[in-house]
């Protein structure tokens, strides 16, 4: 055989070997696969761990913060208190401390009373305690003029002392529990018999024109200047000690303190 003829079998033989080989290759496709890495299924325990975890510390716990409290709603302020207090016109009665007399005593001499139960405002607080102190002055005082007369006497009251305290007040005096007495016939009296013997004695003589009518004019004279030394003698007026002085109010009372 030529070389042509060996160079055409060999060609012919190697398409032949190629169109068995590409047919056997689509036949069985798995038959190429190199199943030598394919793991094998096990049915063995596996004894993997995971991996030991660093230690963590647990995460601090922050204290229980209070809730927070509602806040109260401001209440306004409670209003004060009006201070205990005696209205205008109040009567207070006291009782004389000393005696007053009108031949005695005179105009802005001082004078003295106390209370002998306690005084209460409206709402039943104790204003002035029993045993205050009032003092104040004598504002007018005269005897009568004559036995019928009356006299005056008039005191008037600015201060009130009690618990080791003075306060002002305002009072003028209403009723007192004053008496009457005769003097009997003074020196000043006398003055009025002898003016009346005087007169009697001239109107005797005009009368009787001699000395006996003259005795007689005096005589009667001094009965009648007698008669009207009586009739027209003073009659002192007298607080006695003890006696009762109701007194009003002029101002309203309050504790306010003054210096004594």
């Amino acid at each position: 055989m030529d070389s042509k003829a060996r160079v055409s079998w060999a060609l012919g033989l190697a398409a032949a070997l190629w169109a068995c080989g590409g047919e056997s290759a689509r036949e069985t496709p798995e038959q190429g696969r190199d199943l030598s890495l394919a793991p094998a299924e096990s049915v063995a325990q596996l004894s993997d761990r995971p991996a030991a975890q660093p230690a963590t510390q647990p995460p601090a716990t922050q204290p229980a913060q209070p809730r927070p409290q509602p806040q109260p709603r401001a209440q306004p302020p409670a209003p004060r208190p009006e201070p205990p207090m005696l209205a205008e016109g109040t009567t207070i009665e006291l009782f004389a401390s000393d005696s007053l007399h009108s031949r005695k005593n005179k105009k802005g001499d001082a004078v003295m009373a106390t209370t002998a139960s306690a005084f209460k405002d409206a709402r039943g607080r104790e204003v002035i305690p029993a045993g205050a102190v009032f003092l104040g002055t004598i504002s007018d005082i005269a005897p009568a003029e004559s036995p019928g007369g009356q006299g005056r006497m008039a005191l008037t009251f600015n201060r009130v002392q009690f618990g080791g305290k003075t306060y002002s007040v305002q009072a003028a005096t209403d009723t007192l529990g004053t008496v009457m007495k005769g003097r009997g016939v003074t020196a000043g009296d006398a003055a009025k018999v002898g003016a009346g013997a005087v007169v009697g004695a001239v109107a005797g003589r005009l009368i009787g024109g001699n000395k006996t009518g003259t005795a007689v004019g005096a005589a009667a004279g001094a009965a009648a200047g007698a008669g009207i030394a009586v009739a027209t003698r003073d009659i002192d007026i007298i607080l006695p000690a003890g006696a009762l002085i109701r007194i009003v109010l002029t101002a309203p009372f309050t504790l306010e303190e003054i210096a004594g």
